[in-house]
C-alpha cells in the first residue's frame, strides 16, 4: 500500500509489569515480553506499544521517569531491549515505546539539581513559583491525582507544579533547552530501532506563564476530585505546546518511516484550524479518550465520537481505543459485571469496523473483565485516594493469563506484584487457543479480514441511516464495500439492509428472505459482491 504503515494499523498495547515474568520475582520484565511476541504476531496486529519501563522509583509505576536513556533493573537491561526489538521485527511487529515529556520523577537529576538553587544551570527546567503573600499556593490549580497541584519545597523556598502526583514535578516545556533534552532522549531510542512514540500526557505539556487561575467548571458531570471543579483553560492543551510537537516531528521525519501517537483529551487549542495537534508538523496520530470516559455504544453516541473528532482535527486520522491501562476494561465497564459472551464479541468486531487505527489492550482479545482486587492489594494511588468511588486503574492491570492450570496462571512463578482474578483464569490464553468459538479465535479472524480489506483497513467510512437500535457504517476502497451492522440494544432484530448483494464475511447474524436476522448483541460485516 501507498499509505504509511500505522494509518490502519492494529496496535497491540503491552503492559510490561503484567505481561510476563520470567525471573520469577513477580513483576513482568523485558525478556517475558520477548518470549511471548510470537503469540502477539499470531493475533495479526501490526505493531505492539510498550508503557514505560525506564529507571523509575515507581510511585505511579513507571510514568515517574528517573532516567529516560535507560532500563529499570525490575525490567531487565538495554541488551534486553535489544533482543526484544530485533524478535519483533523479524515477527513483522513495529515496536512504539511511550515517551513522558510531561514531567520527571522527583528523583531525576534534573529535578535534584533544580531544587537545590535558584542559580543552577537547570533552576528553570521546572515550574517554579513563589508562594502568595499568605503562604499559601501560587494559584488554584488542582492536581489529576486529588489536591493542590503546588508543593512546597524548602530548599527552593519555592512551590513546584505537578499536575499529577507530588513526585512527578512538570517540566517546564516553555524552556527551550528542555526541549532539546527531551528530543535527544527521543533520539536515542530512535537509533535503536524503535518505529515510534506513543506520547504521554501531551494536553499537559504547557501551563499559562502568568498562572493565572482556572475558571469553575460549568459543565454538568460528576465531580469527584477537585480537579473535576475546574476548566482547565490555563492548564490542559496550551497553544505554545505546538512548538514542541513540531521539534519532535521533524526529529521523527529524519528518521524513515516513524511514528507518532499522541495521549490527547481536554479543552483548548483543538478546535481550531490553526492549533490542531494533529497535521504534517505535529503529530501522526492520536488515541481518542472518547470511549475510555463515555456511557455504552449507541448508533448516536457512535456519531457523536466521530462529529467530535472532525470538528477538532480536521483531516487527522484517529486512533480509537475500548481499553487501556488507566480505564476499567471495556467487558465490565460497558457489559457489567455478568457481561455477556455476545456482548463482548459485538464490541471486539465494533472497534475493529470503525475508520481509523485501534490500539487492543493486552487481555482485550480474551475478554477478560475488569478484576477484583482487594483493598489491601490495591497499589495504585489513584485508587487508594478515590476508594471506593472509582474502580480505580488495579483492576485493569493485573497479570495476563496464559495458562489456566499453572502457578499464576503462568504469568511467572513467583507471587505476582497483583493478584490473578480466578474469572481470568478460566479465560486464559491456552483455554482459548484450543476452543474454536472463543474470543481469542474470533478476534484473530476479525483482525484477518480487516487486514485484508483496503475498505476495513483504511477506507472511506459513512453512516447509513437505521434507527437508534442498529448501528450502520460502510467502509469503501475503490469499488469494495464493506457493511459493518450492530444491534446495540441488547435486543433480538431484524433489518433489510441496504440495497446491493451483500455477503456475509463476520458476525452471528443471518439473511433470510432478505431480512438481517440479528440475535441479542448481534452483529454482521458484509461484503458486497
Amino acid at each position: 500500500m501507498s499509505a504509511p504503515w500505522w494509518k490502519g494499523a492494529v496496535t497491540y498495547q503491552i503492559y510490561p509489569r503484567s505481561f510476563a515474568d520470567s525471573n520469577g520475582d513477580g513483576i513482568g520484565d523485558l525478556p517475558g515480553i520477548t518470549a511471548k511476541l510470537e503469540y502477539v504476531a499470531s493475533l495479526g496486529v501490526d505493531a505492539v506499544w510498550i508503557s514505560p519501563f525506564f529507571p523509575s522509583p515507581m510511585k505511579d509505576f513507571g510514568y515517574d521517569v528517573a532516567d529516560f536513556c535507560g532500563i529499570d533493573p525490575i525490567f531487565g537491561t538495554l541488551a534486553d531491549f535489544d533482543r526484544l526489538l530485533l524478535q519483533a521485527h523479524r515477527l513483522g511487529l513495529k515496536v512504539i515505546i511511550d515517551q513522558v515529556y510531561s514531567h520527571t520523577s522527583d528523583q531525576h537529576p534534573w529535578f535534584i539539581e533544580s531544587r537545590n538553587s535558584r542559580d543552577s544551570p537547570k533552576s528553570d527546567w521546572y515550574v517554579w513559583a513563589d508562594a502568595k503573600p499568605d503562604g499559601s499556593p501560587p494559584n488554584n490549580w488542582q492536581s489529576v491525582f486529588i489536591g493542590s497541584a503546588w508543593t512546597w519545597d524548602a530548599r527552593r523556598g519555592q512551590y513546584y507544579l505537578h499536575n499529577f502526583l507530588t513526585e512527578q514535578p512538570d517540566l517546564n516545556l516553555l524552556n527551550p533547552e528542555v526541549h532539546a533534552a527531551l528530543l535527544e532522549a527521543g533520539r536515542f531510542w530512535l537509533d535503536r530501532g524503535v518505529d515510534g512514540f506513543r506520547i504521554d500526557a501531551v494536553s499537559h505539556f504547557v501551563h499559562d506563564p502568568l498562572l493565572r487561575d482556572n475558571p469553575v467548571q460549568t459543565r454538568p458531570g460528576p465531580r469527584s476530585r477537585p480537579f473535576d471543579f475546574q476548566n482547565h483553560v490555563y492548564t490542559v492543551d496550551r497553544p505554545e505546546t505546538l512548538q514542541f510537537l513540531e521539534k519532535l516531528r521533524a526529529l521523527l521525519e529524519s528518521y524513515e518511516a516513524r511514528y507518532s501517537l499522541g495521549e490527547l483529551g481536554g479543552p483548548g487549542v483543538l478546535g481550531t484550524e490553526e492549533g490542531r495537534y494533529i497535521s504534517e508538523l505535529r503529530l501522526h496520530s492520536a488515541y481518542s479518550f472518547f470511549f475510555l470516559r463515555s456511557s455504552p455504544p449507541s448508533p448516536s453516541l457512535i456519531r457523536q465520537a466521530f462529529d467530535e473528532w472532525q470538528s477538532g482535527h480536521g483531516d487527522g486520522w484517529p486512533t480509537w481505543v475500548f481499553s487501556n491501562h488507566d480505564a476499567p476494561r471495556v467487558a465490565t465497564r460497558w457489559g457489567g459485571e455478568n457481561s455477556h459472551k455476545a456482548y463482548v464479541e459485538q464490541m471486539a468486531a465494533l472497534l475493529l469496523s470503525m475508520q481509523g487505527s485501534v490500539c487492543l489492550y493486552q487481555g482485550e482479545e480474551l475478554g477478560l473483565p475488569q478484576a477484583h482486587v482487594p483493598f489491601e492489594r490495591l497499589v495504585d494511588p489513584e485508587a487508594l485516594a478515590n476508594w471506593p468511588l472509582t474502580l480505580g486503574r488495579d483492576g485493569a492491570r493485573t497479570p495476563m493469563p496464559w495458562l489456566a492450570a499453572a502457578d499464576n496462571a503462568g504469568f511467572g512463578t513467583g507471587e505476582p506484584w497483583l493478584p490473578i482474578d480466578p474469572r481470568h483464569t478460566q479465560l486464559a490464553v491456552d483455554r482459548q487457543e484450543t476452543d474454536p468459538s472463543s474470543l481469542l479465535q474470533l478476534t484473530r479472524h476479525l483482525l484477518h479480514l480487516r487486514r485484508a480489506s483496503a475498505a476495513l483497513w483504511s477506507g472511506a467510512q459513512s453512516f447509513i441511516d437505521a434507527d437508534e437500535r442498529v448501528l450502520i457504517i460502510e467502509r469503501q476502497a475503490g469499488p469494495e464495500r464493506v457493511l459493518c451492522i450492530f444491534a446495540l440494544t441488547g435486543e433480538n432484530t431484524a433489518i433489510t439492509p441496504p440495497v446491493g448483494d451483500w455477503r456475509p464475511i463476520a458476525g452471528n447474524a443471518l439473511i433470510d428472505a432478505g431480512r438481517l436476522q440479528l440475535p441479542q448483541h448481534g452483529y454482521a460485516w458484509l461484503r458486497n459482491g
